[in-house]
């Protein structure tokens, strides 16, 4: 299938991008009184009383309007306003996707500035921002002065200054790397648009000095002098110079930056640049000149283009989602400049850190560090958020310009919830983790993410990490994923000294279970072994594996080595699973295929520990197709006995079953259909009554219901051991050392 058709399919079925959803409940006729009449009234005149109760009461705070009037829509010109909105319903997702917020897309079909000027004016008590978009110069320049100025909230035209931070994190970077200084550079530009204007004046605020920018726009180079065209913005770069020519323009110039059209630059003039040049060529589809050329023409430039197919995509997704986040939350009453230079410079931080295995599988590289071929981040990199909102949202309260003011670090960690909704509670067992950490072997130590996991564990204070495997191919794998090992131990089972007492106590534990000593010197090269000998032995206080391996046989070890806790039976698999209405431990769903009705009330108790651990009141529903004794079959008697074995062993547990999935989880079933339930909310623990319920039940949900899942978390070991799942990403592994540095603390 064509492009072409391809994105008319996009676009059909339903129709558009975006649509609206409720917040709240609307399921009962109390739900709708609330929601519209008479219950309105109350927060109405709440507002009416006091505006600012506005952004408790509606969704003011985090609705932005992206408006335009399709006279200048990227790549397609003045197609008019109803052809521009798939565009800005393009725009809505972006918002949504990178940084939670939700939009209204406005088209309003008029080209004079004034009438535009009025209408958005008229709708800031709507709005708690105002992005425009796809607007023609010069009215883009006028409409946005002037509605600055007028209105209460932030205001900002994406066009010209989304190019303007993104290129200005770029050039950062890269005089890093050349280091020449902004005062020095002479810079070209091509092209005299809204975008181009604003990156010019914002990299004068970078440092770079005016009387060195020559701009050129159709006509040529803008210079003092010149009639035709100089309206008052273009004008206020008009240059002494003497070229009148791209070609001209471009000798000895240190930095290019195109905004204009594809293939006007040539090698040639390539070649007349300064050593070490920038060249920033951003015309979209085509760049001015073509990345491979560039760079064949002179290795030593650094190149940028707005093509998401070669290195350094100056994309505006990279700064307007976040700008807006931060503005927001600290509601701010504008955009200004100190608020845009300090989103480039997080930008341009945010480089320098090491980049997740997440963004460079989506990119599909190896490795990715600062460079030449990575000099701002990729539009992918989750990070993005956690840099640039919050150093947004500091400068405005620093600039005089918040209404609220946050405290930044508990800013950052509340948009870490943003990302996931299961990071809300792992931050909860993080910063339990943090105030003892612990001595964690990774047990796949020369596994690229165990690296990388072992690097964060570390910087973030969670664990001391042990890395198992040969020290030289660890530290060449280090070394090419530019991290330091620094501070992580790594120890070789082949060489450690302590390798025969393992072996021997290995024999010791399964000397009767079919193991001859010469056996146990060999299972203790496998690093599974090893480290749950090691784990046994004190050498370490927790263990995580099961990266590169099936579930059973890293499990088999842990059990054989480490065993039960005392007075436990058996050890049990729990997933957290985390839905846009809340969370749910489920269990058990990794070990136990078919357990007994004492195995299943043992089950519920290790997750309802579990769940203490992540500060949860445990409320717990055994799971069965049975709702009390309404079917009488051996599987529902079976979790039948299993609560009554729970009420007795543990008597202070908020439990109840046998009953059906959606009597556990639904609040109003539980009140209206069995009132003489245990439970008086939904249940937040769900004990099923077999493995394979367990197991189909988190992935339906993990793939079909948009659920978050953390684990598996294996509960009920003497020690805390945890198994991943075969191709688990680094953020997966950092969860469950989390996990386990807490349990290593109790």
């Amino acid at each position: 299938m064509s492009l072409e058709q391809d994105a008319l399919e996009y676009h059909m079925n339903p129709p558009g991008k975006t649509e609206i959803n409720p917040t709240k409940p609307t399921l009962t006729q109390r739900d709708l009184s609330l929601a519209y009449s008479p219950g309105v009234a109350v927060p109405c005149n709440e507002i009416a009383d006091d505006p600012e109760k506005a952004f408790l009461y509606t969704n003011r705070g985090n609705l932005v309007a992206v408006i335009t009037n399709g006279t200048a829509v990227l790549g397609l010109g003045n197609i008019g306003a109803l052809a521009g909105k798939p565009v800005m319903e393009g725009k809505a997702v972006l918002f949504k996707r990178f940084a939670d917020i939700d939009v209204f897309d406005i088209e309003l079909d008029t080209t004079d500035p004034e009438t535009f000027i009025n209408a958005v004016k008229l709708m800031e008590p709507t709005f708690g921002g105002i992005n425009l978009e796809d607007i023609g110069a010069p009215e883009c320049f006028q409409i946005e002065e002037m509605l600055r100025k007028e209105m209460n909230i932030p205001v900002l035209h994406d066009d010209q200054h989304g190019t303007a931070i993104i290129s200005g994190a770029a050039l950062l970077n890269a005089l890093k790397l050349n280091g020449k200084k902004p005062e020095d550079l002479k810079v070209v530009f091509s092209g005299a648009g809204a975008a181009a204007i604003a990156t010019a004046n914002f990299y004068v605020e970078l440092g770079i000095k005016r009387k060195n920018i020559v701009m050129l726009d159709s006509k040529g180079v803008i210079f003092e002098g010149r009639d035709e065209d100089m309206e008052p913005h273009r004008a206020a770069f008009a240059s002494t110079t003497s070229a009148r020519t791209l070609e001209e323009a471009m000798v000895d110039a240190d930095v290019f930056v195109g905004l204009s059209k594809a293939g006007i630059v040539t090698p040639e003039m390539l070649n007349t640049m300064t050593k070490d040049p920038l060249v920033f060529a951003l015309a979209n589809p085509d760049p001015e000149i073509d990345y491979n050329l560039a760079k064949h023409t002179r290795p030593d430039a650094l190149v940028a283009t707005g093509r998401s197919d070669f290195p350094n995509q100056v994309n505006n997704v990279l700064g307007f989602p976040f700008i807006f986040r931060g503005a927001l939350d600290v509601r701010a009453t504008e955009i200004n400049e100190a608020m845009k230079i300090a989103a480039a410079q997080a930008l341009a931080d945010l480089t320098h850190q090491p980049v997740p295995d997440v963004v460079e599988k989506a990119y599909g590289l190896e490795s990715i560090s600062f460079g030449s071929d990575y000099l701002i981040p990729k539009p992918l990199d989750p990070r993005v958020l956690l840099w640039v909102a919050p150093a947004v949202a500091q400068a405005a309260m620093i600039s005089g310009i918040a209404t609220q003011h946050v405290n930044v670090d508990d800013y950052r960690r509340s948009l870490e919830v943003r990302l996931g909704r299961s990071r809300q509670l792992m931050q909860i067992v993080a910063a339990k983790a943090r105030r003892a950490p612990k001595r964690l072997i990774l047990s796949e130590g020369e596994n690229e993410k165990m690296i990388r996991a072992a690097c964060q564990l570390l910087e973030d204070g969670i664990a001391s990490p042990i890395l198992l495997g040969e020290q030289e191919r660890i530290e060449t794998q280090a070394k090419e994923l530019r991290l330091s090992l620094d501070g992580i131990e790594i120890v070789d089972p082949h060489k450690d000294s302590k390798r025969e007492n393992y072996a021997k106590r290995l024999y010791e534990l399964r000397q009767r279970k079919g193991v001859t000593a010469s056996e146990a010197h060999e299972l203790i090269l496998n690093p599974d072994y090893f480290a749950s000998v090691m784990l046994e032995q004190n050498g370490a206080d927790a263990m995580i594996s099961g990266l590169s391996f099936h579930y059973p046989d890293v499990l088999r070890p842990a059990l054989q080595v480490i065993g039960t806790a005392e007075g436990n039976q058996i050890a049990a698999g729990v997933y957290l699973v985390t839905l846009k209405k809340g969370f749910l431990f489920f269990a058990d769903a990794t070990v136990n295929i078919d357990p007994s009705a004492e195995q299943l009330a043992e089950i519920a108790i290790l997750t309802a520990n579990l769940a203490k651990r992540f500060d949860v009141n445990p409320r717990i529903a055994m799971l069965s197709f049975s709702n009390f004794g309404s079917v009488s079959h051996p599987r529902s008697d079976k979790v039948r006995k299993a609560v009554g074995i729970l009420k007795k062993q543990a008597p202070d547990l908020n439990v109840d079953g046998e009953m059906q999935a959606d009597s556990a989880t639904v609040t109003e079933i539980l009140e209206e259909t069995y009132p003489m339930s245990d439970l008086k909310e939904a249940a937040n623990i769900l004990i099923f009554p077999s493995l394979e319920a367990g197991n189909i039940a988190y992935k339906l949900l993990q793939r079909l219901g948009d659920a978050e899942v953390v684990g598996p978390i294996l509960v009920g070991l003497q020690k805390p051991v945890h198994v991943l799942q075969r191709g688990d990403d680094v953020k997966d592994i950092v969860n469950l050392a989390t996990i386990a540095v807490v349990e290593a603390q109790t």
